[in-house]
Order: structure tokens, then C-alpha cells, then sequence
């Protein structure tokens, strides 16, 4: 019964103009899906560090991902009804077939946001189950509908903490509406898959925004060279954080060229909403308003990685996604709710029933590379996400604006930081 009435559209590229961007927009409206547009790399954005085979969270072996994108109605706000722009990922760090406990770790850089679970993280060093993001008011029942599914997936099941994260959707989304369902939970969780990643538009960042412009689901991986452990180490980040003047890419910066609002009101109705009232219209160059609030939102980042670590090494590591965000222009703002956490895929008998447990782990003067790689994975991830998301128009007719891929390059290129594509130098 719980599957019933389930309802879960998936933005593909012949999606209804209504939802994405029009014609004419001044920054470049796009209705590709997130999974087909260009990643960073492929325009040309350098980072340091060598990416794995996917350049995502998924190749740290075993991880999987799953999105469950929600996505319907057009026009005006009215609650319960929506419009609908929202969904739920989910992170399996050991996959739907093990599912056993990994070492983890967590930081909160600004707790105006919520973490599920992370006191029992912090107290046993444990992570149990799945990471699950969604929106900021779907956080209960996304936690309960991940319980329903570890007690069927998961012999032996008795009791769980579950880590649901979440960030808020409420300005293109109709978030107290409780469109999630626990079906949209299971729909995410069974479809977990090792692989490419979506990104963009999708899951739980469907309805973000990030930067001052569209925002979602990133992800990226570095890989350590031999002499450093051959490790692997991903990130995937929820995406809706940050101003658009405050925004940098390769150390450009960017949201200071940008000058027109990337969100804006694209009906020819007032928002409903009397807090979205003095949102400027689409279509007009005035920069004095790019939101209705400076950097009204979070990002939530998740970082995996095959290298032994133990939980107080995870915690040093997963506060280096701080920096990360950093090289992007995050000031990690009073309204943010930006919360992180880490875990490892090693030490797969860490929760054995035995009088002893025989455990590796890294020297710490071993560390440095992996927090090089997280600093890199989680700069490049957000970047992702940016570039994959799609213009959308939500509840009230706001429309967030994608970051424009030719004027971004036309950018990197006059501040001399454009890196040709690997096929395009041979």
C-alpha cells in the first residue's frame, strides 16, 4: 500500500517549457537535462587533482546513489497543491546488498540546517544505514520511511538512528505543501546505483538554488597517486548555498560579471508570497536584488573515501570541505545551514561480534593528501552541480536562471583560465 499512488517525474529533454527556462531569457535558458550538459572539466574549468573513472562519489567502490525527482504543476503558489519541485537522494556508502556499517564523521561550519543521526555518529564513530537528503520539511518523513526500508532490507534489523539532511527548496517549491511521500523514499533507495551520477536539477536538488543561480546535486573524485596510497576519495554536495556576487570558479570572479538577476519573477502576477514581493522581474538588468534575502539557504556535503580512517581522522578530514566551498566564495553565511559529514569503506568487520576486532588505519602524517583531495572533489562538485542544473520555473512563476555555459567561458577565457579539453589539445 505504501507504493500506491506514487508519482515521480524525471526532467528529460523533451520536458514541458513551462518547468524549465523560455526562449530569450537573458541568461541563457537551458532544458537539457542535468545529466546530459557539459561537466566542468568539459568546458575547460581547471582543477588540480586526477578525478576517477565517473569523477564521482562512485568510484569509491561499493558507494551508490539514488535520486527520486518530484516534479509538477506551474503557476501560482497554492499549498498542498503546489507547484512541485523537490525529491530525495540517497547515498548507500556500502551499497543495497551489504549495507553494513562504515566509520564516520561529521562538522557543522553553520548549524542552520538539520542533520539526523549525527549524535549517535559522534558518540559511537558509526555510521549505520544509508545518508538521505531531501528538503527541509520532508526531514521527518524521509527519516521514518528509511527506517520502513532497512527493516526489509536488513536481516536482523532492530533499531536505527537514520541520517537524513536536508536543505530548503521554498522558494521555486511548494515545501509546505509535504508532497514527499515514504514512496518517493523507497523509489530513491532501491534505485541506488554505482556508476555516473546525476546531478543538477535531480533528487533532492530539484528544487535549489545555489550562488544566486540554479542549483542541485554535484559530485566529483580524486584518486591519490601511488606513492600517496592509490586512495580513492568522493564528494557529492546538495547544492543551495551562497550569494551570486560572492561566487568564484578557478578563482574568477564570476558572480561580479554576471550582472543580472539569475532569479526572478517570470509571470506577470505578483508573487503570492509578500516576502517574494520586491523580486525583480525577468528580463531587466538590475542587479540590486538577486535574492530576497542574501544567501538564504545550505548546502549539505558528503564526502566517501576506501582509505582506512577511523572516526577521529574522518572528522579532521570532513572539515576540510570547508575549504572547498571556500575556493568557491562561501562565506558560510548566518542563514546557511552548511553540514558535512564523512565516512570510510574500509574496515569492513569493524562491528563484528568478536572479543577483539583487528582494525588499519592511516598514520596521521599520511592525511595531508586526503585533505587535498576533499578540498579539490568538494570545489569541483559545487561546480558541478551549477553547471548540470537546469533553468526552472516554480511556484509563483520565480524562475532560477542556469549558470550560462558560454558566458562562463567566454569568462574563464578573458581571465586567462581556461584549460582546453584533453581531446581538444591532440
Amino acid at each position: 500500500m505504501r507504493r500506491q499512488g506514487f508519482v515521480a517525474v524525471v526532467l528529460h529533454a523533451v520536458a514541458v517549457s513551462a518547468l524549465l527556462g523560455v526562449a530569450g531569457a537573458p541568461l541563457g535558458a537551458q532544458s537539457q537535462p542535468g545529466s546530459l550538459r557539459p561537466r566542468a572539466r568539459d568546458l575547460g574549468i581547471p582543477f588540480d587533482g586526477t578525478p576517477g573513472r565517473y569523477n564521482a562519489i562512485t568510484d569509491v567502490a561499493g558507494v551508490e546513489v539514488g535520486h527520486t525527482t518530484v516534479v509538477s504543476g506551474e503557476g501560482m503558489l497554492v499549498q498542498g497543491r503546489g507547484p512541485v519541485r523537490t525529491g530525495v537522494t540517497a547515498i548507500l556508502p556500502r551499497g543495497r546488498a551489504v549495507g553494513t556499517p562504515v566509520f564516520g564523521g561529521w562538522f557543522s561550519l553553520n548549524g542552520n540546517g538539520e542533520m539526523t543521526g549525527t549524535t549517535w555518529l559522534e558518540e559511537s564513530g558509526v555510521l549505520e544505514g544509508p545518508v538521505l537528503i531531501t528538503n527541509t520539511h520532508s526531514v521527518g518523513v524521509v527519516r521514518d520511511a528509511s527506517i520502513q526500508w532497512m527493516l526489509e532490507h536488513q536481516p536482523g534489523f532492530r533499531w536505527a538512528l537514520p541520517m537524513v539532511a536536508e536543505t530548503w527548496d521554498g522558494v521555486l517549491n511548494d515545501i509546505n505543501g509535504f508532497h514527499i511521500s515514504p514512496a518517493h523514499v523507497f523509489s530513491a533507495l532501491d534505485g541506488a546505483r554505482g556508476g555516473s551520477v546525476g546531478e543538477g536539477s535531480v533528487g533532492g536538488g530539484t528544487g535549489m538554488l545555489c550562488n544566486g543561480f540554479k542549483g542541485g546535486i554535484g559530485t566529483a573524485s580524486r584518486l591519490l597517486p601511488l606513492e600517496a596510497g592509490g586512495f580513492m576519495l568522493g564528494v557529492l554536495v546538495q547544492c543551495n548555498y551562497g550569494s551570486r556576487r560572492g561566487l568564484r570558479i578557478a578563482g574568477v570572479p564570476v558572480g561580479e560579471e554576471l550582472i543580472e538577476p539569475a532569479v526572478c519573477v517570470a509571470g506577470s502576477k505578483p508573487p503570492s508570497r509578500d516576502w517574494l514581493r520586491e523580486m525583480p522581474r525577468c528580463g531587466r538588468r538590475n542587479s540590486s536584488l538577486e535574492r530576497p534575502e542574501p544567501e538564504l539557504g545550505s548546502i549539505i556535503i558528503v564526502i566517501a573515501t576506501d582509505a582506512p580512517l577511523l572516526p577521529h581522522q574522518l572528522r579532521r578530514l570532513v572539515k576540510r570541505a570547508s575549504l572547498g566551498l571556500g575556493r568557491e566564495g562561501s562565506i558560510s553565511s548566518h542563514f546557511s545551514g552548511d553540514i558535512f559529514v564523512a565516512f570510510s569503506t574500509a574496515n569492513p568487520g569493524l562491528t563484528a561480534d568478536t572479543a577483539r576486532v583487528n582494525l588499519q588505519m592511516l598514520p596521521n602524517d599520511r592525511l595531508d593528501p586526503l585533505f587535498a583531495a576533499t578540498v579539490q572533489a568538494t570545489e569541483e562538485a559545487v561546480t558541478n552541480a551549477m553547471l548540470a542544473a537546469v533553468t526552472m520555473t516554480g511556484a509563483d512563476s520565480i524562475r532560477a536562471h542556469a549558470l550560462p555555459h558560454d558566458r562562463l567561458v567566454a569568462l574563464l577565457r578573458k581571465y586567462n583560465r581556461l584549460q582546453l579539453p584533453r581531446d581538444a589539445r591532440r
